[in-house]
């Protein structure tokens, strides 16, 4: 009787093992609606990195519908957007440490407020605390060339977001 018992219990477990494993090896169809990238890049001395998930325009309005103006966005997609440097820059004319920052921004149709919060770990803004900033700036978007994917770039002069018709730049000096 034990043995039988002992049989029917490998059984059931190796079944059990075969079905587990064969929902573990589906992979997803098609690529991600928002894939992860990173954009690494020298500002002065400073290593900058911002670390984003890269939404597609498909055919939508993006700025006042997709990306509501005046309320706080991700900068991206899904996780909130993250801003790293390894040395002390100044930012639009104002000081930021060397850190790991969440990057918001609050767009508006003429003028942008470009976040950066101390927690880097986020959700998207569900969560977002405006207590937790270390700095906050203004600046002034401008007409681009379209850009179906959102991307970030770096340069000697600072970072911009350039997505659909529209580039945000930022200027960057290391201290």
């Amino acid at each position: 009787m034990q043995t039988s018992t002992f049989f029917k219990s490998a059984g059931m477990a190796i079944v059990a093992t075969c079905l587990s494993m064969g929902a573990f090896a589906q992979k997803p169809k098609g690529p991600a609606a928002s894939p992860a990238d990173s954009v690494t890049g020298k500002i002065g001395h400073a290593t900058v990195k911002i670390r984003y998930s890269s939404p597609s325009v498909k055919g939508r309005t993006i700025w006042g519908e997709l990306v509501p103006y005046d309320k706080v966005w991700r900068a991206g997609a899904n996780e909130a957007t993250t801003f790293t440097t390894d040395k002390d820059l100044m930012i639009e004319g104002k000081e930021l440490h060397a850190g790991r920052y969440s990057l918001f921004m609050i767009p508006t149709k003429d003028s942008w407020t470009v976040i950066f919060n101390s927690i880097p770990d986020q959700w998207g803004a569900y969560k977002y605390e405006e207590s937790k900033d270390v700095l906050r700036i203004t600046v002034k978007p401008s007409a681009n060339p379209m850009q179906e994917r959102l991307v970030y770039k770096i340069n000697k002069d600072g970072f911009s977001l350039v997505w659909e018709k529209l580039t945000v730049p930022v200027m960057v000096k290391t201290m």
